[in-house]
C-alpha cells in the first residue's frame, strides 16, 4: 500500500525525519513548511494523508483544517502534531476536522503506527462493503459517500467510520471505547472525549435539531446509539 503523504512541518529536522520514515515504508512524501503552502499543495496533489503541525507560520494548523474542510467533498485525512497538551486544544483540532493527533515529543515508532492506522482505515475500509441504511441515513463505504434523507453528508474519515459502524447496527449501544476502535484502533494515547466531538459534529449534519437529537442518541452512562427510525 503506497500512499502519498503531505507533511506540513516548519521544523526542518522533524520534517526530514518524518519524510525518511515514510519513504522507508514505501510511501511518497511531500514537504511544506507553512500553512499557506499546505493548503495549496493539498488542493493540488490531493494526498492520501496530511501530517500537520499545529504551530505553522502564515496559517496555523487550525486554519489549514478549516480551509480544507470547507472546500472538500471527500475530506483528506489529517494527523495533527501539536506541542499543546491541553485537552481543549486537542478537541478543537478534532472538531475542525483532524482525524487524529499526537503530542510532541512523540516516538517515531508511535507516529508510524498512527499513520498506518489512518491509511489502513481510509484506503482499505471500503473493500467489498455493502451500502448500509438505517434511520434515514445511507452509507456507501465503497464510494465513501453518506446521505441523510437523500441529501449528501460531508464527513471527515473519523466521522465516516463512526457513522458506518452505527448504521451497520442500528439500535446497538456503542461505548466510547468501542467507537474509538473504529476510528483509530487501540492507540493508548487516544481520549474518549474525542468521540463526543465526533458525535457532536455528526449531529449537526444529520439531525433536524442537533440540540434535540432524534437519530443519534445518548445512552447516559454507556455511550451512543443510532435509532433505526427517527
Amino acid at each position: 500500500m503506497c500512499a502519498h503523504v503531505l507533511v506540513a512541518e516548519d521544523d526542518d529536522m522533524q520534517a526530514e525525519l518524518i519524510r525518511r520514515l515514510l519513504v522507508k515504508e514505501g510511501h511518497c512524501a511531500f514537504l511544506v513548511s507553512d500553512g499557506r503552502a499546505a493548503i495549496e499543495e493539498a488542493r493540488r496533489r490531493r494526498p492520501d494523508l496530511i501530517v500537520l503541525d499545529l504551530m505553522l507560520p502564515e496559517v496555523d494548523g487550525y486554519g489549514v483544517c478549516r480551509a480544507l474542510r470547507d472546500d472538500e467533498d471527500e475530506p483528506i485525512p489529517i494527523l495533527m502534531l501539536t506541542a499543546r497538551s491541553a485537552e481543549e486544544d486537542l478537541l478543537l483540532g478534532l472538531e475542525l476536522g483532524a482525524d487524529d493527533y499526537m503530542t510532541k515529543p512523540y516516538s517515531p515508532r508511535e507516529l508510524m503506527a498512527r499513520i498506518r492506522t489512518v491509511l489502513r482505515r481510509t484506503l482499505r475500509a471500503a473493500e467489498s462493503s455493502p451500502v448500509l441504511r438505517a434511520g434515514g441515513v445511507t452509507v456507501d463505504p465503497i464510494r465513501h459517500l453518506a446521505t441523510c434523507d437523500g441529501s449528501p453528508v460531508t464527513c471527515t474519515p473519523g466521522e465516516f467510520a463512526i457513522l458506518r459502524a452505527m448504521v451497520a447496527e442500528p439500535g446497538r449501544v456503542f461505548s466510547r471505547r468501542q467507537l474509538l476502535q473504529h476510528t483509530r484502533g487501540h492507540d493508548r494515547a487516544s481520549t474518549e472525549r474525542a468521540i463526543d466531538v465526533h458525535i457532536m459534529n455528526l449531529r449537526k449534519k444529520i439531525e433536524p435539531d442537533p440540540r434535540r437529537p432524534v437519530r443519534l442518541l445518548t445512552v447516559f452512562g454507556v455511550g451512543y446509539k443510532l435509532v433505526g427510525t427517527p
